[in-house]
């Protein structure tokens, strides 16, 4: 857990949880790093959700946070240190399922379709039938992130359902930089990475070797949600102006993206002080496979098979089980 975490969480429980329990006009919001978060940036650098609030009559007050990792996020949320938090969507369903009927945590929108790539650089593995206890899979969080579910699903459809944790003992807890970092320059014992853009996009250019066994598109069916943004039914009850204002953000911010990619891309560098080469962003940004959109698309298929998994205790019957309201105006799955 982050030091920045530990402060929230502690500076939460002295003030009775006083952060999250706020009136109208606040909002404390908290992201992973990288391209995925593209959205945020862009609401971020535009002030958009200010500029909602006050089309509503309200000035709100913005606190950014940048956190890594889904548990860390989770934890936040529930000690009411923040008020929305972000991760992948096994990570927000494994939530929705543990807070059902008590602190009912639900996701706000999604932050985009983007695909990971499982990818090595073991000339004998083309596929993760190929894969044996001689390989080491790079993921976040072994076993519970977003990849290693993935992985799981993938895995139940190859193997069977009963076996769908076979390769859980050959993955390794590592942040998706040092991941990266040991699949070009060698010398350690990951040769195998679950991986996220920018990363996967730069460990396939460094290292001609590193050659893609797998998307997280081809295990869901095609396009689909990465990374969503969550909070409670609290706070979005007791705030309806401000999650007002932050939904129409989002959408701003999308649209925002889809017009000008390029002018998109400088904004994730700017917000993020990022060293990646302004041409290597915009090429990301600018892949047809990366759609920087706040609709859901088949984060049904997580929440029905990992249910089917034993993962999750609750039946999800579609989408808009774990979602607020306000995201049924758009397309979703």
């Amino acid at each position: 857990m982050t030091s920045r975490i530990v402060s929230l969480i502690a500076a939460a429980a002295l003030a009775g949880g006083a952060l999250s329990a706020h009136a109208e006009g606040r909002i404390s919001i908290a992201q992973q790093f990288g391209i995925g978060y593209l959205l945020l940036d862009v609401v971020q650098d535009q002030k958009l959700i200010e500029k909602h609030g006050k089309a509503l009559g309200l000035d709100i007050k913005v606190d950014w946070n940048q956190i890594s990792g889904a548990t860390a996020m989770n934890e936040a949320l529930l000690a009411n240190s923040l008020d929305v938090v972000s991760a992948g969507v096994p990570p927000m369903l494994t939530l929705w399922d543990r807070t059902k009927g008590r602190q009912n945590v639900k996701a706000i929108a999604a932050l985009g379709s983007l695909p990971n790539y499982l990818i090595t650089k073991n000339p004998k593995v083309h596929s993760i039938k190929d894969l044996s206890d001689k390989d080491r899979i790079a993921v976040p969080a072994a076993g519970t992130g977003f990849q290693s579910r993935t992985l799981q699903i993938e895995t139940a459809k190859v193997f069977g359902k009963d076996d769908f944790k076979r390769f859980d003992n050959i993955s390794v807890s590592l942040p998706h930089p040092d991941a990266t970092a040991a699949l070009i320059s060698g010398g350690s014992e990951i040769d195998t990475h679950f991986s996220s853009a920018p990363f996967y996009y730069q460990a396939i250019d460094a290292n001609k070797a590193v050659h893609k066994i797998l998307s997280s598109y081809d295990t869901l069916g095609g396009p689909a949600t990465f990374n969503v943004l969550y909070t409670t039914q609290k706070f979005h009850d007791e705030n309806p102006k401000t999650y007002k204002a932050f939904y129409a953000a989002l959408l701003e911010a999308a649209d925002f993206i889809k017009k000008d990619k390029p002018r998109a891309a400088d904004i994730f560098i700017k917000v993020q002080k990022s060293k990646l080469a302004p041409d290597f962003v915009r090429r990301i940004v600018e892949d047809p496979e990366n759609d920087f959109t706040a609709s859901p698309f088949r984060t049904f298929v997580y929440a029905d098979e990992l249910f089917k998994l034993g993962v999750l205790k609750n039946k999800a019957n579609s989408w808009k089980d774990y979602f607020f309201e306000e995201a049924y105006a758009q397309p979703g799955s």
